[in-house]
């Protein structure tokens, strides 16, 4: 049983109901006990003076690397758990590309024991589409979603073949699962390391096509035409990929997807002097890309935004960009990148922190994401406008790539609240 805390005097954010006022909140047990203007706090209960600051549910990461089992020396479930509580993630979502992959039911379980033992943040797991994400012989995906398994992904690998992706559908139609797909042609991006143009040209680098991506997300679209899966794109990065998804979303297919903040804040330009921390999977895109990304965010084609956590060790990124690994680590920059669409005018607050919390939950049937009573005490407390400058030597993860090194932001998270109980609390 957690303690009581009125959290008083706060600027109320619920994107889910559009709230926007100032007030005060208490949650009692775990749970949202009470949301109003003026609320009396039970003789025990802490009392928190937000002073004026933003109170807002906790972020939903619906897509983050934790390396555990198989790579802890890049990153843990610990490590990254107080990454997530320091960049106000209550709740993160784990891929299933660890070693062993996360495709049976006791490494699904073993997820579930560990989030319990470190108890900082709520961490829940993706399983594996295919067994061994070797794109062929599909799991057991009814008994993985009964142990625990939210969605079904090959995590950073597509699931190439169409008569697999097919049957898989098909097998999660029949259970009312949700697909999640890397969506990029893996034959059009072998050996490929920067998107195709006059930046990968210049740099001399291997290019890959952007049509990668909307050929395999029209190619699921017509799979799920026909068998009427649920069905997720991650990490969206092209303007025709979002066209196709904006096309799917007006025929009332169920279709979500993401993005992840370096494609609404880079383009390709990022990787000059063949920065490899700037190295993704997708790559970064043009201009144009980046601004239909910001488009799509804007009229609601984009659902969510996720980090994209991707921890790497130096080792594996200072090398030559061809060899270097893609991806970048993201749980504690998430929302001060995020909070720029609003600051730069591109979208409105609550429809930011709806990409960040209850749209995710609602994705992935959680019951967080949202400020209404009886709804579970994850919160994050944040300064809207206090500038500061990211510093990656700073960052809790144990990887440190990230290409936003020494990047001015403005606003970040000043307390997180995980089931009543404050799990970080700092940042000015």
């Amino acid at each position: 049983m957690s303690e009581a805390i009125l959290f008083r005097n706060a600027r109320l954010f619920d994107p889910a109901s559009g709230r926007d006022e100032a007030g005060a909140l208490l949650a009692i047990d775990g749970k949202i006990a009470a949301i109003g203007a003026r609320l009396e706090a039970p003789a025990d209960a802490r009392i928190i003076d937000c002073r004026g600051k933003c109170l807002a549910p906790g972020l939903v990461d619906m897509r983050v690397q934790l390396r555990e089992p198989g790579a802890e020396h890049m990153e843990n479930m610990v490590s990254a758990s107080h990454a997530a509580a320091a960049g106000g993630v209550t709740t993160m979502v784990a891929l299933p590309n660890t070693d062993p992959p996360i495709d049976e039911l006791a490494l699904v379980d073993f997820v579930a024991r560990r989030a319990r033992a470190i108890g900082i943040v709520n961490i829940h797991t993706y399983a594996a589409v295919t067994k061994g994400l070797g794109g062929r012989e599909l799991t057991e995906m009814g008994l993985l979603a009964e142990a625990g398994a939210l969605g079904f992904t090959d995590a950073t690998r597509a699931v190439a073949d169409p008569l697999v992706m097919r049957r898989a559908l098909s097998y999660a139609r029949t259970f009312d699962l949700l697909l999640v797909q890397h969506p990029e042609e893996p034959s059009l991006a072998a050996g490929g390391a920067a998107t195709e143009g006059e930046m990968a040209t210049r740099l001399g680098l291997p290019g890959i096509t952007p049509v990668a991506e909307v050929m395999m997300i029209e190619r699921d679209l017509r799979l799920v035409e026909i068998t009427g899966a649920r069905y997720h794109a991650a990490h969206v990065s092209t303007a025709a990929a979002i066209d196709a998804i904006r096309g799917a979303k007006a025929r009332r297919l169920p279709v979500t997807c993401d993005t992840a903040p370096p494609y609404f804040s880079l383009n390709e330009t990022a990787i000059g002097d063949y920065r490899t921390f700037a190295k993704l999977s997708p790559p970064l895109r043009s201009e144009a890309d980046r601004q239909a990304v910001v488009a799509g965010l804007a009229d609601g084609t984009i659902d969510a935004i996720a980090s994209d956590h991707a921890p790497h060790d130096q080792e594996s990124k200072r090398l030559p960009f061809t060899s270097a690994a893609a991806g970048i680590v993201g749980l504690e920059t998430l929302l001060p990148l995020s909070l720029a669409l609003y600051h730069n005018g591109h979208l409105p607050l609550l429809k930011v922190l709806r990409a960040l919390s209850c749209a995710p939950a609602d994705i992935l049937r959680l019951p967080g994401g949202r400020l209404a009573t009886g709804a579970p005490a994850d919160l994050v407390i944040f300064d809207l406008d206090r500038p500061w400058r990211i510093e990656e030597e700073r960052l809790r993860s144990k990887s440190k790539n990230t290409p936003f090194d020494k990047r001015p932001v403005q606003g970040g998270a000043v307390m997180t609240v995980v089931g009543g109980r404050v799990v970080f609390e700092g940042g000015g």
